[in-house]
């Protein structure tokens, strides 16, 4: 078959699958009849499946996209207004780990969620690096430590925080305030062709974080494993970030060790109506 299949019993010539289509490359026939793909049309399509989710009738089949990959929203699970705004508020940065590990498939299982996050372009480059084995992410904090060290030794004045003492003394007596003995780590990548990398893969980890809860898990984001990354090529260099790879931010997952029970309250948000 060409790009698009039209179930020609079930299509209702209505349009919709051309007005979702984003690069605007399905007409319908004599300007009314069936769908179909515009001369030349194949090259620019993003295979973002705008085409067949949106058909009310399940009309469409797309060569790329097959309709039998696609489920069908089931209405009953929808969430109200007030579900959804407890479920975002409730979420929160984890850095109290209880001291169990987490198996690979969960973690493949977030991963495999992550990676439903909108990507610019639909180009879906975003990329993971994976570890559960506790004792290789503390020495990834070790190593961010001493790049702290060094920093703090040979530029006191570009040292990234100001709070880097406080963090080396702990690391000192034992205390890992880097990666908070974390028995799990993603890191989520983006080759350099990705203009939208850093959007692209922030999206995918807070699809991640968000779910994560669901699994029983919680999750922070790793700012100072980041920043050593950004400066320390022999750090990008043991945690696996390939040449060519400019884009990445760091998380840690874990079991909490304490739950929450209230929601803190934030600061308005100031628009700018114009």
């Amino acid at each position: 078959m060409g790009l698009l299949k039209i179930d020609e019993s079930k299509c209702k010539k209505d349009g919709i699958c051309a007005a979702s289509c984003p690069t605007g490359i399905i007409r319908l026939q004599d300007g009314g009849g069936l769908p179909e793909v515009a001369p030349g049309g194949e090259q620019a399509c993003l295979v973002c499946g705008h085409c067949v989710g949106a058909c009310p009738h399940g009309a469409l089949d797309h060569q790329k996209i097959p309709i039998d990959t696609c489920p069908a929203i089931q209405k009953e699970l929808k969430i109200s207004t007030e579900q959804a705004v407890q479920f975002l508020r409730s979420r929160r940065s984890i850095r109290a780990f209880r001291d169990k590990p987490v198996d690979k498939e969960t973690i493949q299982r977030l991963i495999e969620i992550g990676r439903y996050a909108p990507t610019g372009s639909n180009t879906q480059l975003v990329e993971w690096i994976a570890y559960s084995d506790k004792e290789k992410i503390k020495k990834f904090s070790g190593m961010t430590i001493e790049w702290m060290r060094d920093v703090l030794e040979k530029e006191p004045e570009a040292v990234p925080f100001a709070y880097a003492p406080l963090i080396i003394a702990a690391w000192d007596i034992g205390i890992d305030a880097v990666l908070r003995s974390a028995p799990a780590l993603v890191v989520a990548v983006a080759p350099e062709e990705s203009g939208n990398g850093m959007v692209d893969l922030s999206l995918a980890l807070c699809y991640l974080e968000l779910v994560a809860p669901k699994f029983g898990l919680g999750s922070c984001w790793a700012g100072m494993l980041r920043r050593g990354l950004l400066n320390s090529p022999h750090l990008r260099e043991a945690i696996g970030i390939p040449d060519g790879y400019p884009h990445f931010y760091p998380m840690m997952l874990g079991y909490p060790k304490y739950g929450y029970h209230r929601m803190p309250e934030r600061k308005p948000p100031k628009i700018a109506w114009r």
